[in-house]
């Protein structure tokens, strides 16, 4: 979201020539392009829900794509194709191939909530709805997804949640992403949230559980694209997908979840997936118009109600087909996809790009599992509220292996200095763990390396998992002397959206912002509105946080607003810098917080390593064990030197384990 000034320039054609300026009122505008909105009209009919807009995001990505085919270049595609498998099915010539199970990833999106509430849903509420779609594609005797329909078919599609990640590692195909903001407008879905968090596309159905924005909106998909059209012509890889809110992901059928009642059985998802393999609305989203499939019966416009008994547009005595997950009924209305339907799926998964990929991907079958394999990954800071405390780097921990995990060995390395974490607990198979590895105030940026070298006490069994390189930073602690300070704050035009505190290091605020107002009516030649600023008097031997907010989520910068802390003298101790929704800064006047921090008994390098190990703060009687990737020792002996040679081991990621007197610690190394 930003700010922006807009400013109108008008010429007059008197005979005087006048040339003239109107400062026009300045507007908050969303650069980020949400799709259009249905009409308050449309929302009533479906109990204030817009069921689906797969239409205003197909304008949406036509709009900003001009390459990308209109409605009526995919169709002219696609009909002769979809024809000629018609004809194969009619003479018992498919080329379908059989049941296709297509990989799935269900990205959940979430702002940091604990597991179960909120967006951050549960592992059940997404497997519910893989089980619906298998149900509805598959139309499964004695499911809601089963129908009698003499034209209703098995689409022969089902669907598997993926075993095996990007990255070939083991997988439940639950990718949970904190991206710390709570909710998400549909152009920052495409524009952010679907590129950052995004499997590859061929080999993955990609899904997004996410809380919109628009809470109105439930769900929509991206069309497929054709095959003759370069990349990224056809719709862009980075943001093909489905999407949901969070409350009609799953299925109210399988548990207590949080859902919105009456689109609580997971036909969102069913609908939605079947624009994602082709179909379109069975009225053909025009009065009266096609779908391209013919026996779904021409309907008049969207259905909301479950009348099975209105006439259809071209024949009175068929009636519109209101149980078609095509159309817009409730939950507990739809059950069928008809025959051409299906051709038409068949088509798209045997022709269109990623579509045809999906096919022959094999992510949906499982790889060699251990007993002892954890995963980690980064974590989103969201808030760092008190600096002077010191900072963490989270993590999570994901327990990969068959059996439980109940302690982990964390070592981490920070600007070469070596720190270690013990984690204990108690994870099942596929469960995880936000952990934070504590900082010192002191540590501001630098490179990092985490490793995970034991789990349950031995080895882990899965190296490919279990180490994460990266850049440190935090605002970090600014040192100064003093207990006197200057305050300013100069805010833009939309003061109500800002507010401050500044906190000791026992949390207590101390000096914290008013209630601030916006300028009415602001114009390009508008003044902003006068500074602000506050004589500070802070006690030495204390660590004071500042934190500012921007409700709105744009920050105070770009417009002339700023903030700063001096000393009386004027020298500058705290310049703000650019920010959106939030910016901690800390001042530290002699005393640091404390913090656990165990720092590692010994130390390696190089590593990467080629011919030797160098091993630090070790005695002349320490010994050592080299496991390879699978937990099989490859070495052993004792350390000459403080050096072990490792030129014989092939190219690879081992863990070696350092023994001295009674203390033992493994540590990650890699050969090249």
């Amino acid at each position: 979201m930003k700010k922006f000034y807009r400013s109108f320039l008008s010429f007059s054609f008197a005979t005087i020539g006048v040339f003239s300026i109107y400062a026009q009122q300045i507007q908050k505008t969303n650069i980020n392009d949400d799709f259009k909105k249905k009409s308050s009209e449309e929302l009533a009919k479906s109990n204030g829900f817009d069921r689906c807009s797969f239409v205003e995001y197909e304008e949406y990505l036509q709009r900003n794509d001009p390459s990308r085919m209109t409605n009526a270049q995919f169709e002219a595609w696609i009909s002769p194709l979809i024809e000629k498998a018609k004809q194969e099915r009619l003479a018992n010539k498919s080329t379908s191939g059989g049941i296709v199970t297509i990989p799935v990833v269900v990205h959940v999106i979430h702002s940091g909530e604990a597991y179960g509430t909120g967006a951050n849903i549960t592992d059940e509420q997404v497997q519910s709805q893989i089980t619906v779609m298998n149900q509805d594609f598959r139309r499964m005797a004695g499911t809601p997804g089963f129908n009698s329909n003499a034209v209703g078919a098995d689409t022969m599609i089902q669907f598997a949640l993926a075993k095996v990640d990007a990255n070939g590692n083991p997988t439940n195909g639950i990718d949970r992403v904190n991206l710390c903001y709570p909710e998400w407008s549909t152009g920052n879905i495409n524009s952010y949230v679907k590129p950052t968090t995004i499997w590859d596309p061929t080999q993955y159905m990609n899904m997004w559980s996410v809380n919109f924005s628009d809470s109105s909106l439930l769900g929509y998909a991206q069309f497929p694209s054709n095959s003759t059209i370069p990349m990224p012509a056809g719709g862009a890889a980075s943001t093909d997908g489905v999407v949901a809110n969070y409350t009609t992901f799953g299925s109210t059928d399988y548990g207590s979840f949080p859902m919105n009642a009456p689109y609580d059985k997971g036909r969102t998802m069913t609908h939605e997936v079947g624009h994602f393999l082709g179909l379109r609305h069975i009225w053909g989203d025009g009065a009266c118009a096609t779908d391209y499939c013919a026996d779904t019966p021409t309907a008049h416009t969207a259905n909301y109600a479950c009348n099975k008994f209105i006439a259809s547009c071209d024949n009175p005595s068929v009636f519109e087909m209101v149980e078609n997950y095509m159309d817009y009924t409730n939950d507990t209305c739809m059950n069928i996809f008809t025959q051409n339907q299906k051709d038409r799926i068949t088509t798209v998964m045997n022709n269109s790009p990623r579509r045809v990929e999906l096919k022959t991907s094999t992510k949906d079958l499982a790889i060699p599992l251990f007993p002892n394999d954890a995963e980690i990954k980064f974590e989103s800071v969201c808030s760092l509220d008190n600096l002077c405390s010191g900072s963490t780097i989270k993590i999570i921990l994901t327990n990969r292996g068959t059996s439980a995990l109940t302690s982990a060995v964390i070592p981490y390395v920070i600007n070469g200095t070596s720190y270690s974490f013990n984690w204990s607990g108690n994870l099942a198979q596929n469960k995880y763990a936000v952990v934070a590895l504590p900082v010192p105030p002191t540590v501001t940026s630098g490179a990092m390396t985490i490793n995970l070298t034991s789990v349950n006490g031995v080895a882990d069994q899965r190296t490919s998992n279990n180490a994460l390189t990266g850049t440190f930073s935090n605002p970090g602690v600014v040192t100064n002397t003093g207990t006197n300070f200057v305050f300013n704050l100069q805010l833009d035009y939309w003061g109500s959206e800002v507010n401050w505190n500044l906190k000791n290091s026992a949390g207590v605020t101390v000096y914290s912002s008013s209630t601030y107002t916006d300028v009415p009516n602001p114009t390009s030649a508008t003044p902003l509105p006068s500074l602000i600023t506050q004589n500070w008097v802070l006690n030495t031997n204390d660590c004071y946080t500042f934190t500012i907010n921007d409700t709105y989520g744009d920050g105070i910068y770009g417009n002339g607003g700023f903030y700063n802390i001096k000393t009386p003298a004027g020298a500058d101790v705290i310049v703000g810098s650019s920010y959106t929704k939030k910016q901690t800064r800390a001042l530290n006047l002699g005393a640091l917080g404390t913090n656990d921090i165990i720092k590692e008994t010994f130390a390696i390098y190089p590593n990467p390593a080629t011919d030797v190990l160098n091993i630090t703060k070790v005695s002349n009687k320490a010994k050592y064990e080299i496991h390879n990737a699978v937990g099989q020792i490859v070495k052993a002996g004792e350390i000459n030197n403080n050096q072990v040679r490792v030129a014989e081991l092939v190219k690879g990621t081992y863990i070696i384990t350092i023994k001295d007197k009674n203390i033992s610690e493994s540590i990650k190394f890699i050969k090249k």
